[in-house]
């Protein structure tokens, strides 16, 4: 267990004396730039298949919202999407016919939003590139069962002490 030693804030920033302080800002760093790549990689594989109609963000969208029907708000708080302007992404994939929208019969303000056969081609090749990752993984990237699980609870423990530092200004 990392023994925690005292974290002073000055004029200058924090310094920090935990022994955690180098893993945990490369942690940060590592979740960002893996992010990054996974668009990198779905990018290719639909440059692969001579596909521009719609960007890597889009796509990954796409894939998220399957088979459900959620509003825009709902693919940010459900973590469907990252980015802050999902309005316009929702927008641009509506008029290009991936996404199909209706106002809600419960609240006339809201709109639902699901896939078009458009909506779910996408869906179904990213869904087949994960699926062909999923096989290579431990063979090719050397990444186990037991090291997912593992990296998957601390991930989740990180993304929960990131949320409690703003629900509860820590």
């Amino acid at each position: 267990m990392n023994k925690v030693v005292k974290i002073s804030v000055s004029d200058t920033g924090v310094n920090a004396l935990s022994s955690n302080h180098p893993y945990y800002l490369e942690a940060l760093s590592l979740v960002e730039r893996l992010h990054r790549s996974l668009l990198d990689v779905i990018k290719d594989e639909f440059d692969r298949r001579g596909r521009s109609d719609v960007n890597p963000v889009q796509a990954l969208l796409l894939y998220n919202i399957g088979d459900k029907e959620l509003t825009a708000g709902e693919l940010r708080s459900r973590g469907y999407y990252l980015g802050s302007n999902v309005s316009y992404n929702v927008k641009k994939l509506v008029e290009m016919d991936y996404l199909s929208h209706e106002r809600s019969q419960v609240d006339r303000r809201s709109v639902r939003i699901s896939l078009t056969s458009k909506g779910q081609d996408i869906h179904d090749i990213v869904s087949g590139l994960y699926a062909k990752h999923m096989r290579t993984v431990e063979q090719v990237g050397g990444i186990s069962e037991a090291e997912f699980r593992q990296t998957n609870t601390i991930l989740v423990r990180l993304e929960r002490f990131l949320n409690d530092n703003v629900k509860y200004r820590l």
